[in-house]
């Protein structure tokens, strides 16, 4: 039975599906074992992935999807409704909303599917035909799990411990060669470096310009290893000034040794340059979500959100995590209570770079 007390679907008959994930890295990526799980169970089966244009690449060539439906992050009216148009001519079998979203909440009620697959959210458990809590009655359950939930309702069974890791599509030749040519006029093609994410989704998950610098001088003093920096399109200016800002200092790391790709790269050449470091080091965030993906180490710096829910999925004893232990966290970022991020920003260089040089000298 399913969670709605309704004899649950002979998965035999889901012939087409549609995924909805519309944003951001982070959320999509921790969909990807759901999906994996998906073509396992029922590898026949059509998958359709709907998700917003920014984020396509983090879907398209995942062998588990055989298509992706991209829409612009904004739609007037006209256009959302023919875009309900043609999802429901298309007469999918089952619908998972991975979302919850109010666009993809509705979307998945007038998709015209056999069966409507969403989390029990107040206010909107009544468009979906099974509902699957997100959260436990007791204890925690990581976003990957709760994502495979969704799966678990069409009526498959498995373990946790069977939800595999995630897996991202590969570069295309073309990617390859880009990267490879970036890295080469960087200078990082030979040698080792360590690739670091710079930037903030927003204010609480900003750990600083002046303690990206710092650990930049601290790591910095081990001979030959040079630095990759991360980040989007507006983390161009704050990349700028941290490698000024670290340069300045005494003892600083010569701008030439830092690499920027704020900017430059998309989200699957991202994954590659991540897979070819020797070490990845950020907060929360997406990018830390895509080197799950890879075997590089990781040095997660966690403030607001909790590593039960978030943490990198199944990286395998390849992962450090850097936490403060304070009342007020986790928090749902609504405001800070002292009003100086503290939990992000109390992490400490030194505290940052001893953890890096663990992997580094593993490596």
């Amino acid at each position: 039975m399913s969670p709605t007390g309704r004899p649950r679907p002979d998965p035999s008959a889901l012939k087409k599906i549609l995924l909805i994930r519309l944003r951001r890295i982070g959320d999509v990526v921790m969909t990807a074992p759901a999906v994996a799980l998906l073509k396992r169970f029922i590898p026949g089966a059509s998958l359709t992935y709907l998700i917003e244009e920014p984020y396509r690449r983090l879907v398209e060539g995942n062998p588990g999807v055989d298509r992706v439906l991209a829409v612009p992050v904004r739609q007037d009216r006209r256009a959302f409704l023919g875009l309900l148009k043609k999802i429901r001519a298309e007469r999918f079998d089952a619908v998972l909303d991975f979302h919850g979203g109010p666009r993809a909440s509705w979307i998945t009620a007038f998709s015209g599917a056999g069966r409507k697959v969403g989390y029990a959210i107040r206010g909107k458990r009544f468009l979906y035909d099974v509902r699957v809590p997100r959260r436990p009655d007791q204890g925690t359950l990581h976003s990957v799990q709760t994502h495979a939930a969704l799966v678990r309702a069409l009526g498959f069974e498995f373990a946790d411990g069977d939800i595999p890791p995630i897996e991202l599509p590969v570069p295309t030749e073309e990617e390859r060669r880009r990267i490879g040519g970036l890295m080469r006029e960087a200078g990082l093609e030979t040698g080792r470096f360590a690739a670091l994410h710079i930037g903030a989704g927003n204010a609480y998950r900003d750990w600083g310009e002046e303690n990206h610098a710092a650990l930049l001088r601290l790591l910095g003093r081990r001979p030959g290893l040079r630095f990759a920096l991360i980040g989007g399109p507006g983390d161009r200016p704050r990349q700028a000034a941290v490698i000024g800002r670290a340069a300045r200092m005494p003892d600083g790391v010569e701008a030439g040794r830092i690499a920027g790709f704020a900017g430059r790269l998309n989200l699957i050449e991202t994954k590659e340059l991540i897979s070819r470091a020797a070490l990845f080091a950020g907060p929360d965030s997406g990018p830390m979500h895509i080197a799950s993906s890879t075997r590089t180490p990781i040095v997660a710096l966690f403030g607001p959100t909790s590593p039960a829910h978030f943490a990198p999925w199944r990286t395998e004893g390849r992962l450090t995590i850097l936490q403060k232990e304070l009342d007020c966290r986790p928090c749902r970022q609504r405001g800070c209570v002292t009003n100086d991020f503290r939990c992000l920003t109390g992490i400490e260089p030194p505290d940052v770079a001893v953890a890096c040089g663990k992997w580094l000298e593993m490596v």
